[in-house]
């Protein structure tokens, strides 16, 4: 069965993207740790991280990385949370978001129900960030377009 994941990156379900490439995609997650929190999605769809190829592992924490350090600066947060999950989607997934304390890796700090304007804004910001650090051509050009098929 295909995941929520595959039918973001297919276009098929809204997502606020902030990165593409042929490999992964990155979007907010709709329960944020905290403002920016995005996740890290392979384009294929895999239940565990330790079945990827190592490739796509190193280029996801690439990615990963080029976003938390986005954030850091964007949020001038002390650092970048990172966690690999796949339980609530069985597809892969990378979150990264800016972190203040190791309490946030705690399920109790998810924002369950946040604004859609506050939403909209971080990947506003997380967007022209990443753009600022040179990485404009993976950035989608604009809020609500779909992604380009590669």
């Amino acid at each position: 069965m295909t995941t929520v994941f595959t039918q973001i990156i297919r276009g098929q379900s809204p997502a606020r993207f902030i990165w593409y490439d042929e490999h992964c995609v990155a979007f907010l997650t709709i329960e944020p740790r905290k403002p920016g929190h995005t996740l890290v999605v392979p384009r294929i769809e895999v239940d565990r991280w330790t079945d990827l190829p190592e490739s796509l592992v190193v280029h996801l924490m690439a990615v990963a990385h080029r976003i938390g350090l986005a954030q850091r600066d964007e949020w001038d947060s002390d650092r970048a949370g990172v966690m690999i999950e796949g339980y609530m989607v069985p597809h892969v997934h990378v979150h990264v978001w800016p972190s203040w304390s190791p309490w946030e890796f705690h399920p109790a700090g998810i924002e369950r129900h946040p604004h859609p304007d506050d939403l909209d804004e971080a990947a506003a910001r997380l967007r022209s960030r990443l753009r600022s650090n040179g990485f404009d051509g993976f950035v989608p050009a604009e809020p609500g377009t779909a992604l380009p098929t590669l």
